[in-house]
């Protein structure tokens, strides 16, 4: 039934607003805390780094719990620091309480998808994977650019109440409309850490970790870099965010579609943008029609990139859905963190304005991975082609 995909969706909202929110407010944050911009990105990229590094043990972990009581679990933890974010506290405890749900971000991302797809068929698998990725779309159409819009009208820390409101929803939706749902047969720690030693899978994994560096080497500063690059004031920002959102719900939608049919096309596909946008961006200056155009592809062609990147991995493993997404959420959010990190030691040195070539290395890095893995598959024999890969990959 589509119906839990929509509500893992709705959670995935919640999550996204929580995590990328901060997103449009870092300069306000930055202001009045009197930090740096890229001291401000602590922000993300100590949450991504928490996910990194703690993902797939805690997703290990929770495995045997009920599924609707883990999603319960880890959404209360959003709403809990989206609350007390809000109150603006101390720059130390702001940092210290948005780590707290980083711990079971990516147990929520590996159950709502595993719920979805528990209740559906193999053809439409990635179909209904999708809709549960596209909640990162419509939080960026919605409640990001709305918490932007707030705080450019009022103060940053209503960015906060938004992320609040969200996560009250996504709560009352998943206990009134998720049935509990124990798991019934438990798979060994063992059996799911084989995955690691499938060489296809470690370098999809790098592919994921490369693929997102380059995306938010630029994007975890979209705010900054179009405020002091492109000349927006905050409001305009917002917009920019709305549309980027909008043309990313559609892009999801159809990547969804398009992965059904070959994930190794698609993939590549959407990662094109990764060198194509910087070179678009550097051509369109000062000119904001033509900004506006660029950042309407850039949203359409970074929107699917969690989807992508979680669905290329399983496709090399596809019998361990859960700790391979949670291995793909883990390894994205590393991306995110060495992403921001360059991406402000470049505005820190250099400005601004050249993070979008960060974006070209990274992902030329991954469209070597891609290319890596495609040797080996056509290098393996016929037998160990068919144990190792999903046979939509190529």
């Amino acid at each position: 039934m589509k119906k839990f995909a929509y509500i893992g969706c709705l959670g995935f909202v919640g999550v996204i607003t929580t995590e990328f929110g901060v997103i449009g407010i870092l300069p306000q944050i930055a202001d009045h805390y009197q930090i740096t911009i890229d001291k401000a990105g602590i922000l993300l990229s100590a949450f991504a780094l928490v996910i990194a590094l703690t993902g797939p043990f805690m997703t290990l972990l929770m495995s045997g719990f009920d599924r609707k009581k883990v999603m319960l679990a880890a959404i209360s933890i959003f709403l809990i620091t989206a609350i007390v974010s809000s109150f603006s506290p101390p720059f130390w405890l702001l940092i210290l309480v948005r780590l707290l749900p980083a711990f079971l971000q990516p147990v929520y991302i590996a159950t709502a998808l595993s719920v979805a797809v528990s209740q559906g068929n193999q053809d439409n698998k990635n179909e209904l994977m999708s809709i549960v990725f596209s909640g990162v779309a419509i939080a960026m159409v919605t409640t990001v650019p709305l918490a932007t819009y707030l705080a450019s009208l009022f103060s940053w820390e209503y960015s906060f109440v938004v992320q609040a409101v969200v996560s009250t929803v996504a709560f009352l939706g998943i206990y009134f409309v998720l049935p509990l749902m124990p798991v019934r047969e438990k798979k060994s720690h063992g059996s799911q850490l084989k995955i690691l030693s499938q060489p296809t899978f470690i370098i999809s994994t790098a592919m994921n970790f490369f693929m997102i560096s380059a995306w938010f080497s630029t994007y975890s500063y979209f705010a900054d870099y179009l405020n002091k690059a492109k000349y927006m004031d905050n409001t305009k920002v917002s917009y920019m965010l709305f549309l980027f959102g909008l043309i990313g719900l559609l892009a999801n939608w159809i990547a969804g579609k398009m992965l059904n049919k070959s994930v190794t096309k698609t993939t590549a596909f959407f990662l094109s943008g990764t060198i194509i946008i910087p070179i678009l961006l550097h051509f369109s200056g000062g000119n904001t029609m033509a900004t506006l155009i660029v950042i309407g592809i850039w949203g359409f062609l970074y929107a699917p990139s969690f989807l992508n990147a979680s669905t290329y991995m399983i496709s090399s493993v596809p019998k361990s859905l859960e700790f391979a997404n949670s291995l793909a959420t883990s390894f994205g959010n590393l991306g995110v963190t060495l992403g921001t990190t360059a991406g402000g030691w470049i505005i820190a040195t250099r400005g601004v304005g050249y993070t979008p070539w960060l974006t070209v290395i990274f992902g030329t890095l991954a469209f070597m991975m891609m290319g890596w893995r495609s040797y080996l598959e056509r290098d393996c024999t016929l037998n160990e082609c068919r144990t190792k890969s999903h046979p939509d990959i190529v």
